[in-house]
């Protein structure tokens, strides 16, 4: 093989079609655009018209709202707290905090704090510091012996 003989595959480069380039192109004259009307002409902008009747999204009633000074809370799963302590990612012996948990890795960052939910098996004797948890969670905790306090979130400033 010379440099010469390189070659694409045959089919692998396809050259784009030029419209409006006379008629031998076969995109000739109106370029695929069809005969007048309102989309053969350039700066249309007919995304949600239907005509002249009223529109879907007009039709249908407005519902519900966001909450602009919504909190968004990192979650953790019982389960995975104790999965990352038998890894020995996390200490049991030492207070677990959500400072803990992102050093750890188990929580990627803390948003407006970290909520507890008891999805998994938990039997570990832990004590967790964290913004907010489910009631299940709390009683998981306390039943394996441990404590789960609840602190406020600090307000932003």
């Amino acid at each position: 093989m010379k440099l010469n003989e390189l070659r694409d595959n045959p089919g692998a480069n396809k050259k784009r079609m030029r419209v409006g380039r006379g008629p031998g192109s076969g995109k000739g004259k109106t370029a695929g655009r069809g005969i007048k009307g309102q989309k053969s002409r350039s700066g249309v902008a007919i995304k949600g018209y239907e005509g002249g009747q009223m529109p879907l999204y007009q039709r249908l009633p407005k519902r519900g709202f966001n909450k602009p000074n919504r909190k968004k809370f990192a979650v953790v799963n019982l389960g995975l707290i104790a999965k990352f302590i038998e890894a020995g990612k996390i200490d049991a012996k030492s207070a677990i905090t959500e400072d803990v948990l992102v050093e750890s890795g188990l929580v990627r960052r803390k948003l407006d704090g970290v909520r507890v939910l008891a999805k998994g098996d938990f039997d570990t004797k832990v004590t967790l510091e964290v913004t907010g948890a489910s009631k299940s969670a709390v009683e998981a905790v306390e039943k394996a012996g441990g404590s789960l306090t609840v602190k406020t979130p600090a307000a932003a400033e």
